[in-house]
């Protein structure tokens, strides 16, 4: 069973009508017992940094994503859900990110922000579910990791930055794949097989 985390934010519903198009079967759920039993977790994004960890401290969320990865079921992040796995953003100084890894959270210095519209990515060499196609985004920070072997595609906007990650397991991105038509259709599915 795949798993979307629901922990009061996010972008739930867009997640869980691409899955239904796809025909895989779900559960929205803050359940421990579920997330650490799923075949695969997707954190869906929309949201403040601070307010997601937060509400992820409040559910006790925290704990069990931490286990959920220890436990090397594949998992999704999707724009907050990205950002939440660093270790802290400027977009709230005084909160403490999930630190699974090293790296911080960054506003963009130029350009309108939010970075709202349809942005080309570029993968790397460690890159396994996307293509080099157009993707949603919305925006105003990108992920700064320190671990640069782990960005597994980039984008531009008014200068270069990490538009997705992967380490063993654990997948992220920060744009909107379910807002991001068939390419992003695609890229769900693929992530699905790896």
């Amino acid at each position: 069973m795949i798993c979307i985390i629901n922990y009061g934010g996010g972008n739930i519903r867009s997640v869980a009508n691409l899955l239904t198009s796809l025909g895989c079967n779900y559960v929205i759920t803050n359940k421990e017992s579920e997330l650490l039993n799923a075949e695969r977790i997707i954190f869906p994004g929309q949201g403040h940094f601070g307010q997601s960890i937060e509400a992820l401290k409040e559910l006790n969320l925290d704990f069990t994503i931490h286990r959920a990865i220890e436990k090397r079921i594949p998992f999704l992040g999707i724009c907050v859900g990205l950002q939440v796995l660093f270790e802290n953003s400027e977009e709230a100084p005084n909160t403490r990110g999930l630190s699974l890894l090293k790296g911080n959270v960054l506003k963009y210095k130029k350009g309108k922000t939010p970075q709202i519209g349809w942005n080309q990515i570029n993968t790397e060499n460690n890159n396994s579910f996307l293509a080099n196609d157009y993707f949603y985004f919305v925006n105003s920070y990108y992920v700064h990791p320190k671990d640069k072997s782990i960005i597994s595609s980039t984008a531009d906007y008014y200068g270069k930055f990490c538009s997705s990650i992967e380490k063993e397991n654990l997948a992220a991105v920060q744009f909107h794949p379910e807002k991001s038509g068939k390419a992003g259709l695609q890229a769900i599915e693929k992530w699905l097989c790896t």
